[in-house]
């Protein structure tokens, strides 16, 4: 099967290359780096042995889409590209709307046209507002507190209502919690242009001495130690859901939760990080941050039973597998 991947030289796009490729798939990536780097291509190749066919465009550029539709037979589609910054959704709500929504739209309408019946969708938790954890995919949707959240949002009422019309459609909507963590070889991992936005990549800044501390945005919640708690999933657990959501093929949507099923504070990550690699991370509390919530982690129990998936590697692996990471690149 020859599966294209949007996204596919980012974070967690990467990594959903390497699975694919190592299970045996043919992986086709459309890209626009906006927020990655062509060298991530390469090191796909060189951890999998395996070419990838790679298209530098915008996913919201209807015609240089169909370019790769017109000189691809398709047989399925991960689409996980798209804006990822919650603080910065906050900021910037219109380009998150137009290229997170835009995209989706352009993509679901390429893949109705020709003919590719298989849609997997990289989603959020954030998608379930404040809805208390564990959260499970029977919960009704509740307002999200970020546009980010309202875009994963909307584009999957999009592709529900687009399924519905479309009988031969399977779509399948991947809830994602916390993408941490790399590939074991060290070769690929989270590289954000910029001042991260994510909390993993900003501790391996600090451990590094790029940057002087770290902002722990809160100590004020209602959690074990105050901080935010989060279900924080190695993102190689995160890839080898969506080879197993390709191979479980339903008709019509699916919906799953990929994390662990386990609440983790910062302070409990940072800590974690500190004693696996021996390092120390200065931080600073500070003032909380709009649109965090006190705490979201899932219940992963559907993905369990469905698609014979759950996650493996524990808090120890993704700390350990970022640094080697951070050293290597």
């Amino acid at each position: 099967m020859n599966i294209l991947v949007t996204g596919g030289a980012g974070y967690i796009g990467s990594h959903i290359c390497v699975s694919l490729l190592r299970k045996g798939y043919s992986v086709i990536v459309a890209d626009n780096l906006h927020n990655s780097e062509i060298k991530t291509i390469h090191k796909i190749e060189e951890i999998t042995n395996h070419e990838v066919s790679f298209y530098e465009v915008d996913v919201c550029d209807s015609a240089a889409l169909e370019s790769v539709f017109v000189n691809n037979q398709i047989d399925g589609v991960i689409h996980c590209a798209g804006y990822k910054a919650v603080g910065e959704s906050i900021e910037q709500p219109v380009a998150y709307y137009k290229n997170n929504v835009g995209s989706t739209l352009t993509l679901i309408e390429k893949c109705i046209k020709y003919n590719v019946n298989q849609f997997v969708f990289s989603s959020s938790a954030t998608v379930y507002g404040n809805n208390v954890s564990p959260v499970d995919e029977t919960m009704e949707l509740l307002p999200t507190t970020n546009p980010y959240g309202e875009t994963k949002a909307m584009s999957e009422r999009i592709l529900k209502d687009t399924a519905h019309a479309n009988p031969n459609l399977s779509v399948t909507l991947l809830r994602y919690f916390n993408p941490v963590g790399a590939h074991e070889s060290g070769l690929i991992g989270e590289n954000p242009k910029g001042i991260p936005n994510n909390l993993m990549p900003y501790i391996t800044r600090v451990a590094k001495g790029e940057f002087e501390q770290l902002q722990i945005f809160g100590d004020d919640y209602p959690t074990k130690d105050g901080t935010g708690v989060r279900d924080y999933i190695h993102v190689m657990d995160l890839a080898e859901g969506h080879v197993a959501a390709l191979y479980n093929k339903a008709e019509g949507v699916s919906i799953y939760n990929l994390g662990t099923g386990e609440g983790t504070s910062v302070l409990e990550l940072v800590n974690k990080f500190s004693e696996v690699n021996n390092v120390d991370v200065n931080y600073q509390v500070v003032e909380r941050r709009d649109g965090d919530l006190a705490s979201v982690y899932a219940n992963a129990s559907k993905a369990a039973k469905d698609l014979n998936w759950e996650a493996k590697r524990s808090l120890a692996d993704m700390c350990r597998d970022v640094w080697t990471y951070e050293q290597r690149k």
